[in-house]
């Protein structure tokens, strides 16, 4: 269960960092608010998941989707551009994630 929590964590980094950047300094309120919603949900269920994972591999495990997804929804939306560097770094970042998982 903590696993699954701590991957819906990361989603959630991911929405609340994408929101951030639409905020525009928290001037529109609608991304603000989402951003406010995601993060807190995010950070309860990393503190969740590290009540029984480690925390390191809790924190990497977050950071490494919520970076992933972050970027790879900025390249999908054309907010980023899109080169095959970019896709194999993240694919490595992916790769480290299901390795600690794996690991674990």
């Amino acid at each position: 269960m903590a696993w699954m929590v701590l991957v819906l964590s990361g989603v959630l980094e991911a929405v609340w960092a994408t929101a951030l950047g639409r905020s525009e300094g928290f001037s529109k309120l609608g991304p603000s608010i989402i951003f406010g919603v995601a993060l807190v949900f995010s950070m309860a269920g990393l503190a969740y998941a590290m009540r029984s994972l480690p925390t390191g591999t809790s924190y990497a495990v977050w950071v490494g989707i919520g970076a992933a997804l972050t970027v790879g929804f900025a390249m999908l939306t054309g907010a980023e551009s899109t080169t095959p560097m970019k896709i194999l770094l993240i694919l490595g970042i992916v790769g480290c994630v299901v390795g600690l998982k794996a690991l674990h």
